[in-house]
């Protein structure tokens, strides 16, 4: 009778043991790809944004030569403002797309805390250089591998 004793504490003590699990990275990312004309950058593109204290930051910094790129999505505002602008020696263009979305709890575990993921409502955009904007695919999720913007530019 001991040894069942034994045997049923040992498995309900393995049973009640669990592994953390948590997203190493735990901030999502939307994907932007080029479309249409341009579809590699040969200027160099800095992207900004505002915060929610009203600064501003710089997300991705004099990229060159590239078709995609990826962006962290905000998870306090519900519409993040990407001020886009491409240099190439003296000449500056700028435009600025505004992407609308929802921020929904995601969560996992009591020991990962709460993500969020978001769902793209709708975007606007200056157009003095792009075309158009669309949305590929309106879930953010963990998933890096999703395009979910198009941009085109014009040539």
């Amino acid at each position: 009778m001991k040894k069942l004793l034994y045997t049923v504490c040992l498995v309900m003590a393995l049973a009640a043991c669990s592994s953390i699990d948590c997203p190493l990275n735990n901030v999502v990312y939307a994907k932007y790809k080029l479309k249409g004309d341009v579809t590699k950058l040969e200027d160099y593109l800095t992207v900004t944004t505002k915060r929610a204290d009203g600064n501003d930051t710089i997300l991705l910094n004099l990229l060159q030569n590239t078709d995609s790129f990826s962006l962290p999505v905000s998870y306090g505002q519900t519409v993040d403002e990407l001020c886009l602008v491409r240099t190439n020696g003296d000449a500056i263009k700028r435009d600025t797309i505004w992407m609308e979305k929802t921020n929904e709890p995601h969560f996992e575990s009591v020991d990962c805390g709460v993500n969020y993921f978001h769902t793209i409502t709708g975007v606007r955009y200056t157009n003095h250089y792009l075309d158009s904007v669309k949305i590929n695919n309106r879930n953010v999720s963990y998933d890096a591998e999703k395009t979910h913007i198009y941009i085109y530019y014009r040539e």
